[in-house]
């Protein structure tokens, strides 16, 4: 069989085709190799270079590489947060003929760890219990879609900070299946197998050393699953309110926003005697801020980032002459009731806030981290100074002293180690 690759992007058969296929992935020579931290795998994993993209190549048989790829690309049309499939290469071949194994090829996800790096340095328990919320959100999410993962586990996991919180991104959906609809004995099977199997990641980490000695393995594999179950049943469950109570429909419905989910879809029903009314979320999106921020300002974020930069947006927006509230009345001074629409504000402050301070912010000194958790971290020192000071320092004030006093220290844990 002939040497393919089949690809979400045309432009990426070419690149792709200047790396050493007829090598097996153990023996791919330093020189196309990019040093990122790997996680446990049942397979040859590398990170390498593919033009300007640092891509993750794994090796495993065909039939099982072309399945991910598939359900990969399925789980990027359902906005799952998983890693981005770029290609399966098949009929791959040694220079004697003989056959290798073939390739799934993924987007390297930029600014994020395996949880075995992150532990390279005792994490204390609130940052494990944030690791936690953050696997349990996407669990959840899954489950959603229909999506059954099959080994939900750290090690099949990546993750990300999220304004002082973590994103999870499945990085292994081998063993996953897709379905119109979970039923509650499904998801029990993936979340008892989650419950196993973290337990166990964190036995070895215990034995080890690099576990917190106030950390429980056995007690943390059991949190997943309530805080699993919490979630779920906040966003699943079905409410009945006295007729004519419509406004605590809409508090339900906000409770959710703040949890981060849209209802797309509600089943509103009247009792028979009209003394109640029954409502059920049917169809719940994740992603509610980071929408709200996309189609503002054109920024994609993580969740919690989208929120604080939400935030920070609505604060500015009031200080600015040109805006007006919606439903607001001219003021005093005349005022057009009529001010800039949320959008050009929006887009104005991307222009003159966003950028400008996420750009003094000197490149070297931002490793890893994206733009939107730079410009978190600088609100959260701004407040600190704030605070110590009695008084808002500003925010040309604390990037200064961010970058004077703070990055110097954190530069090399910015920095994706070697190895």
């Amino acid at each position: 069989m002939a040497l393919q690759i089949n690809a979400t992007n045309p432009e990426h058969p070419a690149l792709l085709l200047a790396l050493p296929w007829h090598l097996p992935l153990e023996e791919w020579p330093e020189e196309y190799l990019v040093p990122l931290p790997r996680g446990i795998s049942r397979h040859v994993v590398r990170y390498a270079r593919a033009g300007d993209e640092v891509i993750a190549v794994k090796e495993l048989a065909r039939r099982p590489a072309l399945r991910e790829y598939e359900l990969l690309r399925d789980l990027d049309r359902l906005g799952i947060p998983a890693v981005d499939p770029l290609a399966v290469v098949t009929g791959r071949t040694d220079l004697a003929g003989q056959p290798l194994e073939s390739v799934l090829v993924t987007r390297h996800l930029g600014g994020s760890m395996p949880y075995r790096s992150m532990f390279e340095t005792t994490l204390r328990p609130a940052t494990v219990h944030r690791l936690m919320d953050a696997l349990a959100v996407l669990l959840v999410r899954l489950h959603l879609t229909g999506f059954a993962w099959g080994d939900c586990s750290l090690s099949n996991t990546l993750f990300r900070r999220d304004a002082g919180a973590y994103a999870a991104y499945l990085v292994d959906a081998e063993t996953g299946d897709l379905h119109p609809e979970l039923s509650a004995g499904r998801r029990e099977y993936d979340l008892d197998l989650a419950r196993v199997n973290i337990s166990g990641e964190l036995l070895d980490l215990e034995a080890s050393g690099a576990l917190h000695p106030s950390v429980d393995p056995v007690d943390f594999g059991t949190g997943i699953c309530a805080r699993y179950r919490d979630l779920w049943t906040e966003l699943t469950r079905t409410s009945v309110y006295p007729a004519g109570k419509y406004h605590y429909i809409e508090r339900r419905i906000r409770r959710l926003n703040e949890l981060g989910f849209d209802v797309a879809e509600m089943q509103i029903e009247r009792a028979s005697n009209g003394d109640t009314v029954t409502f059920v979320p049917k169809v719940v999106d994740a992603g509610h801020h980071q929408r709200q921020l996309l189609r503002l300002t054109g920024l994609d974020t993580e969740e919690n980032q989208a929120r604080r930069l939400l935030n920070d947006l609505e604060s500015w927006m009031a200080t600015q002459d040109d805006y007006a509230p919606a439903g607001s009345r001219p003021s005093p001074g005349g005022r057009h009731p009529h001010g800039a629409r949320p959008e050009v504000l929006a887009h104005r402050w991307v222009r003159e806030v966003f950028r400008p301070t996420v750009r003094a912010v000197p490149p070297e000194l931002r490793g890893a981290t994206d733009p939107a958790e730079i410009y978190h971290e600088l609100l959260e020192h701004r407040w600190y100074l704030s605070e110590r000071a009695q008084h808002d320092i500003g925010m040309d004030t604390a990037v200064e002293d961010y970058v004077r006093n703070i990055l110097p220290r954190t530069r090399d844990a910015l920095r994706p180690p070697a190895g």
